[in-house]
């Protein structure tokens, strides 16, 4: 069947993952196809009702020949592609910010494609739509050169905005995450922003024995919210765990420490010769398993059994925290303090 232009150039992106496990998952191949249809001619669509009697054998075979032509380039087909990306980055990949030339980071875009996620992801399959000149921001000085839009076509927006360091924004549409140009790492502008932080850490490093030892007479506090702060401190502290965001729906189940549910421990008073054992077992960042078993003090395993009493597996263990009222709390005991910043203090000290 020969499809339309959009409708093929979508079921190439299919094809090409023929041989991963993500074509074999129910929830991607219904996002895919959803997403397939909706893009297909009403005869296309008349036509086209069910995944599974699609063959597209002959096309994966295509890509992989194609894929194999490419590792096969001769010698002067390298250089050609080789000069062909230098002259681009050459053209797109500098910019002048304060009289001086910097290097931007990610200045390609990437083109259309499926979106796969990390673990479970429930948008997994669906299909990233290409980036138009139309969704773009660009962010430039008011005397600069304003780069000109591809023919037919014209910036959703020009910003002269200098508080903020992207060059260049727009919002991809599956997780409806804003996606920034940036200036490169080696810029002068992000070392600064990596010195600023690097200084709150210098300065935590002063005040470090004072605030744990705050949390540690916390733990003993008789008020519920200021024991599961306390805690939590801990954890973070001692653990380097994330903080942890509340999630929707449709996003991938990944906990931190204010966001763990009451199945994602379990308390033993001896386990392996240890006692007041934590075994903490639950998917974190890009749903990568946390699995560990952490002797911890008996102040905070009794408090622990304390959170978890007359609740159920899948409620909050810390019901009366969240990342921003730890945040406010960390920022009052120091300015500019998070939780985040503990992890990049301990694994500086550890370096």
């Amino acid at each position: 069947m020969k499809l339309s232009e959009v409708a093929e150039q979508i079921a190439g992106l299919y094809a090409k993952m023929l041989d991963h496990d993500y074509t074999k998952k129910k929830i991607f191949n219904k996002n895919f196809f959803e997403d397939w249809r909706a893009s297909m001619t009403d005869e296309e669509r008349k036509v086209i009702t069910d995944l599974s009697k699609c063959n597209f054998k002959q096309l994966h075979a295509y890509f992989m020949d194609l894929a194999e032509k490419n590792r096969n380039r001769t010698k002067e087909e390298k250089l050609e592609l080789k000069e062909k990306n230098e002259a681009l980055l050459k053209e797109f990949g500098f910019c002048t910010i304060d009289g001086r030339k910097e290097k931007i980071s990610n200045f390609k875009i990437k083109p259309p494609g499926l979106f796969l996620g990390r673990g479970e992801h429930p948008k997994m399959g669906k299909l990233k739509r290409r980036v138009q000149p139309e969704d773009i921001i660009i962010n430039c000085s008011k005397t600069s050169t304003i780069p000109v839009a591809p023919p037919g076509h014209k910036w959703k927006e020009i910003r002269h905005d200098n508080n903020v360091t992207w060059l260049a924004s727009w919002t991809e549409n599956v997780q409806h995450q804003v996606k920034y140009i940036m200036l490169h790492s080696s810029s002068k502008l992000q070392g600064e922003k990596d010195l600023q932080k690097y200084e709150t850490i210098r300065k935590l490093h002063q005040k470090i024995d004072e605030i744990r030892e705050k949390y540690q007479t916390d733990l003993k506090s008789k008020e519920m919210k200021i024991k599961q702060r306390a805690v939590a401190l801990y954890f973070i502290d001692k653990l380097a765990l994330r903080p942890g965001n509340q999630k929707d729906e449709d996003q991938a189940d990944t906990v931190g420490c204010c966001s763990l549910r009451c199945e994602h421990i379990e308390l033993h008073e001896e386990k392996d010769g240890k006692y007041y054992v934590v075994v903490f077992d639950f998917l974190g960042k890009d749903s990568i398993r946390y699995y560990n078993e952490v002797p911890v003090e008996k102040r905070v395993f009794k408090n622990l059994r304390l959170f978890m009493e007359n609740k159920k597996k899948g409620d909050d263990l810390f019901d009366k925290l969240n990342t921003q009222i730890l945040n406010k709390y960390l920022n009052d005991l120091m300015k500019g303090l998070t939780a985040k910043v503990f992890r990049t203090y301990n694994a500086s000290w550890t370096l």
